[in-house]
Formats: structure tokens, C-alpha cells, sequence
């Protein structure tokens, strides 16, 4: 199996990129979480793969963490759920807010994600919950709480126009408990 690819960027045409592994490239599919974190054509990159066989094709799909991809591996195992559904979810949700959604039993959030309806939804929350919460286990799986506990603050943010990586990024230093004021504040200036 292919795990993972170091090589340098070759194309970038959302959701597809190509890698150049010493010679050889490798057509990925990303996420667009993945995908706006990946550098500039012509520079080195690296993806956490995961290789699906199906009877009519090898699709291989990259992912910027670890953590990602495992949330990926869980969402193909629940049923109705494929490798471009999974990669769907993925790109409308970071694995943090599909953790926490599920955890939550946000039936609303996860029918946010382009081809996930209702009963889905609740399948998702059936299967994977609890699954998703290892609290960083060696399957490399997450509770909810990492993302941190200022869920606020990053409300906030969302709601002054930043995307979620922006705001979850600068709040990752805030000490968990900060009033929300102050750490809007943190937050800001750990964005210059």
C-alpha cells in the first residue's frame, strides 16, 4: 500500500493534484482542506495517502494529516458511504468539526456536506461515534476537545468572515478558559 508521497508539486486542479516521487506521478485526490494548505506548483510537498482498489480503477487519495486521513478511513467503513463521499465530507468539515458534530449529534451540520442527507446523517452518528473520540490514541484519532476549548473564540472569528483553519490556527496558543474578549484579541494578533 502507499502511505505516503514526498515529492514535488506538478499540477493543482481542485480535487486533483500531481505529485512528482522521483520520476514518477502520482494523481492524487485531496480534500479542499488538503487542498489550500498545499504550496505553490514546483515546490516539495508531502501527502498521508490512502490507496482504494475498486473492480474499474485504483483511486489514490492524499490528505495533509494523519489525522485526516483516519477520519477518512472511518467515514468509507459506514455504510453508503464511498471514497468520494468521504472525500465530500472532508472537504465541507475539518476532522475536528466532524468529530465534534458527531459527538454532538449535529444531524444539521453533517447534512452540510454535499450528498450526506438526513438518514445518512444519522448513520454517520450511529456508526462513528465514540470512534472518533480516541482523545489521540495510537490510530492517531482525536477527541473533540482537541480542537481546543474555546470554541467561542473561534465562533467569533467565523462570524467576523475568518474560515475555520484561520481561526482554529490562531487559537491553537490560547490558554483553554480565556475570556472570549481576550482571546478575539490573542487570536487577532497571533494572525499578523
Amino acid at each position: 500500500m502507499i502511505s505516503r508521497l514526498r515529492g514535488i508539486l506538478l499540477e493543482k486542479n481542485p480535487p486533483v493534484v500531481v505529485l512528482d516521487v522521483h520520476g514518477v506521478g502520482y494523481e492524487a485526490q485531496v480534500s479542499m482542506q488538503t487542498f489550500y494548505t498545499l504550496p505553490a506548483v514546483g515546490e516539495e510537498t508531502a501527502l498521508y495517502t490512502q490507496l482504494v482498489v475498486r473492480e474499474d480503477a485504483h483511486l489514490l487519495f492524499g490528505f495533509g494529516t494523519r489525522e485526516e486521513r483516519e477520519t477518512f478511513r472511518a467515514l468509507v467503513k459506514v455504510s453508503g458511504i464511498g471514497a468520494k463521499s468521504a472525500l465530500g465530507i472532508l472537504s465541507a468539515l475539518s476532522s475536528d468539526e466532524l468529530a465534534t458534530a458527531i459527538a454532538n449529534e449535529d444531524i444539521k451540520r453533517l447534512t452540510a456536506a454535499p450528498g450526506i442527507g438526513k438518514k445518512t446523517a444519522e448513520r454517520m452518528v450511529l456508526e462513528l461515534r465514540g470512534k472518533l473520540a480516541g482523545g489521540g490514541d495510537a490510530a492517531g484519532l482525536f477527541a473533540p476537545e482537541a480542537a481546543g476549548n474555546n470554541e467561542d473564540i473561534i465562533n467569533t472569528l467565523l462570524a467576523l468572515g475568518y474560515t475555520d483553519k484561520e481561526a482554529r490556527t490562531a487559537c491553537k496558543d490560547i490558554p483553554a478558559g480565556t475570556e472570549i474578549s481576550e482571546g478575539v484579541r490573542l487570536a487577532l494578533k497571533n494572525m499578523l
